[in-house]
């Protein structure tokens, strides 16, 4: 199997390992040249990489922005909606990302969610429902040397509150 850069003390078990093959399966993160290298047992982290191919290489001889974009893309989402549980609805609000050098190799992402996250997104949506925060990944090569930045704004809710969100938004059209 694929190795990462990122040493890590977590380790996969069977039901990451399905997960990451679904990963690999899924038409949409397929075609964006993205591949899971390490999906923990927990879920809590995560490693991919992106390399330059005939599949990804744009006019520049480059790896092409809406892959950069596209294998950074679904990564957080997953991970929280399968941490937190369906007594959750995660939704992507926003996102960003900084293209700062060209790939012309193969570079590697880190997606960590700590307890401590967790921890404080279950206390917000205690309290208020609902809770928006940021996260942040990035692509860098072997040498630790970044490519491209993303910042992702994320929206974590109670499922019964949210679903009377959409019931009072119906009502209202």
């Amino acid at each position: 199997m694929t190795k990462s850069i990122f040493k890590t003390e977590r380790k996969e078990n069977i039901k990451s390992k399905i997960l990451k093959i679904g990963f690999h399966f899924h038409p949409a993160y397929r075609r964006t040249g993205g591949r899971v290298c390490f999906l923990s047992a927990d879920l809590k982290e995560v490693h991919i990489k992106l390399r330059l191919n005939w599949k990804t290489k744009n006019l520049m001889g480059t790896v092409f922005g809406g892959s950069i974009f596209g294998a950074l893309d679904p990564v957080y989402l997953t991970q929280l909606i399968n941490i937190l549980g369906k007594e959750y609805v995660v939704w992507d609000k926003s996102a960003t990302i900084n293209f700062i050098k060209p790939i012309k190799n193969t570079v590697f992402a880190r997606f960590i969610i700590t307890d401590e996250q967790i921890d404080e997104i279950k206390t917000k949506i205690e309290s208020k429902k609902k809770y928006t925060f940021n996260l942040t990944a990035s692509f860098q090569d072997q040498k630790g040397l970044t490519y491209a930045e993303m910042a992702r704004t994320i929206f974590v809710a109670d499922r019964s509150y949210f679903n009377g969100l959409l019931k009072v938004r119906s009502k209202v059209r």
